[in-house]
């Protein structure tokens, strides 16, 4: 059961909610062989983020969040302009990041190359039907679950069908990583205040957590995904709520972690979201910021 540990964490919540799991699975966690390395793992943990709270961003090390909206946003496209429509391109993605598009992605070539090697790549640069297919082309049929939602969040607030999933068995072995954030379901509630307003919240479970690299990145991602649904239905970005299932850290990184974990937080930046995109296919790599993000720098490791 996770035990968050404050003393020097207490000036920000939201950061506290991640650094208190990473050092529980630091602690706790059965050492374990894996197909990429041997990790320390705990299992089914969740994690609360008060959006109030700024956005939760760490600052004990830097985030790459450009990468972050990048990703995201190459997400959203699903892939409609790659060769062959809804696969994701890496060329693509390295287009919104700004690298020459034959680069190695930093994020994923390993993955990419891998797929491509065992004969399922398609055309250059293939990732499969990963992710945003699914989002936006499920099992290749044509349904939009993400447009549905958002539909959905808009005529009938208080729907429990609010969900969209990632995982797909039947499309499991046409993409370059299976799904590590699976689902996610979003809820909307009346303001405490009684505004009129609605607060918008949204849980994502996932299934493999590489804890000091992974999480992060996907902490961000999804809270930034809150907050762009979140205005395109004209609600208050309210809380994210992650599910942790297979928690691990790599032996490799146990020297970062603990650097990591022996710096104090300092307080959350806050997003920034052009407030003229309404439209979630409509948002691009200028119209999201981070404002007065403080962070301690990068701490270099290798992805697994």
């Amino acid at each position: 059961m996770k035990e968050i540990v404050l003393g020097k964490w207490r000036n920000n919540l939201n950061e506290a909610e991640y650094l208190s799991v990473l050092h529980d699975t630091l602690m706790r966690g059965d050492m374990r062989k894996t197909r990429n390395g041997t990790t320390r793992a705990i299992f089914a943990e969740q994690m609360r983020f008060q959006m109030i709270g700024g956005f939760p961003a760490p600052s004990t090390k830097q985030l790459a969040f450009k990468s972050v909206v990048a990703e995201l946003i190459w997400f959203i496209e699903a892939g409609k302009d790659s060769p062959i429509p809804y696969r994701l391109s890496i060329d693509r993605l390295n287009q919104l990041m700004g690298l020459p598009e034959d680069a190695d992605n930093p994020m994923w070539s390993h993955d990419q190359k891998r797929f491509a090697d065992n004969g399922k790549a398609l055309f250059p640069g293939d990732c499969g039907v990963i992710y945003g297919s699914q989002w936006r082309n499920y099992n290749g049929e044509g349904k939009d679950q993400l447009t549905e939602v958002i539909t959905s969040l808009k005529k009938d607030p208080f729907s429990r069908y609010h969900v969209i999933t990632a995982w797909n068995p039947l499309k499991v072995g046409d993409m370059c990583l299976p799904p590590c954030h699976m689902k996610m379901q979003f809820f909307a509630r009346h303001s405490r205040r009684k505004d009129g307003k609605l607060y918008l919240s949204i849980a994502m479970d996932q299934r493999s957590c590489d804890m000091f690299l992974g999480v992060p990145f996907n902490i961000a991602s999804y809270a930034l995904l809150l907050h762009m649904v979140a205005q395109c239905v004209d609600m208050i970005a309210d809380e994210l709520i992650i599910t942790l299932n297979d928690c691990h850290i790599y032996t490799a990184h146990l020297k970062q972690v603990r650097t990591q974990l022996a710096r104090d937080t300092s307080s959350a930046p806050k997003l920034w979201l052009n407030p003229v995109v309404k439209n979630i296919d409509t948002f691009g790599m200028d119209d999201i910021k981070l404002v007065g993000y403080e962070h301690q720098g990068r701490i270099k490791a290798t992805l697994l």
